[in-house]
């Protein structure tokens, strides 16, 4: 009789780690890898995940050892670990914090203040450095072998620079305590769940750094939490109006602040009190090439900045941000992954990852809805092929995206959840506009005023509205709890991110018990398809399986 091979996870010397997705252990050994190795690829049977120095330096920041990595590996792995991969990881990982920032006292009888320096516990390490052309301009005077000064305002800039060459610091610096503002949970009929304490709890222990928690499972109140600790003035920054909106409705609700605590930064408005919500589009806002805003940061004497979906946070802000590692800093977020590559500056800037749940543990639990997600594949026309195959390279993701192939199949979605509240996603505002002709349903663009944004979100909401077609304004920060379905028909091009966020708005548990359903409609044999699969990487890593189906077997697969 066959028996199952030993461990589901091959282990290889070029750090590539491949695990077998029908393997008995296959769940328990994707959580153990978790905090230090990242999805690349996730076809049917096997996926292949990458170790990387930025992965094994978050999980150290999270309190995780060499002996524990090594060992997730070792005990999972059907074949022997290649030696030098474990003696690589351990030796990346013990380049965390062999560089430390922390306040140097000033002596007892001097006026002078305390000052910021780099120390070292490892001489040579210290000497490399300072030979660095893009480090050593950012250093100030050598105080001893394994002491160098700091200015104050290149805090960020340098451990920005030490993450590049390797050898990231840990900061020990503290923290400015902040004008101090009274902010207090509510206790009535409610209470954080377990996750969310211990997501604020890591945070605050480690000063600053990123959280990272699914759709739908209270990110907003692990922020308010954050600001009950800090018992400071906050600004907090967020994707857009409308989430600018809901963060404020949520912490009237949950807080004890007042309607004149919380002010709205925004194109609209211009508020500054002790708790102000900005728009990271104002902040990246130019007038005659400068940012016109800037000054919000130094508006109060902030304790606290919290960056809502961190992994969105647009390069200007990323610079603002280097000049304010004296504040304690929060990322939230439901993924790390950045498209743009920079999640280094997300480690460096706001801190590293302090908590990190994984969205079936949280499903387990029963805090987020378990989700059913299809792909259906559509067959172009023999002419629309042509047009495709025949289009400029730039061109044919489009064409392959609004196939009016497509419009069948959501009419059909639409029908088989006749009764739920669906929402149509998509990127192109023509294929959109078409979609809620044929579906009769209401359309939120970017174009569409954050005064009816609100208007339709609540009514969607209510029940009042049961479909709504949305672009990707709807992506992020959108409250809409009994969304019980997702039908995505385009995107941005290979966006994990997006992906993700997009299955978040059908996450909320339902009072109900049901499952939410995701859709993606895509067309076979273009690029299409090729995007498809690299979006859904973040997903499949957090264990949501695909279901493929032919667009031809829709109806008999609702049967």
């Amino acid at each position: 009789m066959r028996t199952m091979p030993e461990g589901p996870l091959i282990v290889q010397s070029d750090k590539s780690v491949l695990l077998e997705v029908d393997h008995p252990d296959a769940v328990a050994a994707r959580r153990a890898i978790a905090p230090f190795a990242e999805l690349e690829r996730a076809p049917e049977h096997v996926h292949t995940y990458r170790v990387t120095p930025l992965g094994l330096w978050n999980a150290r920041a999270a309190g995780h050892d060499a002996e524990q990595v090594i060992d997730a590996l070792i005990r999972h792995s059907r074949y022997a670990v290649p030696h030098a991969l474990l003696v690589d990881i351990a030796d990346t990982m013990d380049r965390y914090g062999r560089l430390t920032l922390r306040k140097q006292p000033a002596a007892p009888d001097s006026a002078d203040a305390d000052r910021l320096v780099l120390t070292t516990t490892d001489r040579p390490v210290l000497e490399e450095i300072l030979r660095s052309r893009r480090i050593a301009p950012l250093l100030g005077a050598r105080l001893d072998d394994c002491t160098v000064a700091v200015h104050p305002s290149e805090r960020g800039r340098l451990k920005q620079e030490l993450l590049k060459v390797g050898w990231p610091a840990q900061d020990e610096a503290g923290y400015v305590d902040g004008e101090a503002h009274p902010i207090e949970l509510r206790s009535d009929g409610w209470a954080l769940r377990p996750y969310q304490q211990q997501a604020v709890d890591g945070f605050w222990h480690g000063g600053s750094g990123v959280v990272v928690l699914p759709c739908g499972s209270g990110k907003t109140l692990v922020g308010a939490a954050a600001m009950a600790r800090s018992q400071t003035t906050a600004l907090v920054l967020v994707t857009n109006t409308v989430a600018a909106r809901q963060w404020r409705d949520e912490l009237l609700a949950r807080t004890s602040l007042t309607e004149d605590e919380v002010g709205e930064y925004s194109g609209s408005r211009k508020e500054i009190r002790p708790v102000t919500i900005a728009t990271y589009q104002v902040l990246t806002t130019k007038r005659k090439g400068a940012y016109a805003h800037l000054d919000l940061f130094d508006a109060r004497d902030w304790g606290l900045i919290v960056y809502d979906e961190v992994h969105l946070l647009p390069a200007p802000v990323f610079r603002m941000t280097a000049d304010l590692q004296a504040r304690r800093r929060l990322g939230l977020t439901a993924t790390l992954v950045r498209e743009d590559g920079r999640e280094h500056d997300v480690f460096s800037l706001i801190g590293p990852k302090r908590y990190d749940a994984p969205w079936k543990d949280i499903e387990a639990q029963g805090y987020i809805a378990p989700a059913d997600c299809t792909e259906i594949r559509v067959s172009l026309p023999e002419s629309y092929r042509m047009a495709y195959a025949t289009a400029e390279p730039d061109e044919r993701y489009r064409l392959a995206s609004c196939a009016p192939v497509k419009d069948r199949v959501v009419e059909e979605l639409v029908r088989r959840h006749a009764g739920e509240r669906v929402l149509v996603i998509g990127q192109y505002l023509d294929q959109l506009d078409m979609l809620a002709q044929r579906l009769d349903a209401e359309l939120i663009t970017g174009q569409t005023s954050v005064a009816a944004r609100q208007r339709l979100f609540e009514a969607f909401r209510t029940g009042e509205v049961t479909r709504l077609v949305v672009s990707k304004v709807a992506n992020f920060s959108v409250d809409l709890p009994e969304a019980g379905v997702a039908i995505q028909v385009s995107g941005t091009f290979g966006s994990r991110q997006e992906e993700a966020q997009r299955l978040g708005r059908v996450l909320r548990p339902k009072r109900d018990g049901r499952a939410a359903h995701f859709y993606t409609v895509v067309a076979r044999d273009t690029v299409d398809a090729d995007f498809a699969a690299h979006r859904q990487r973040f997903l499949a890593e957090q264990g949501y399986a695909y279901r493929i189906i032919d667009a031809d077997d829709l109806s008999a697969d609702s049967a």
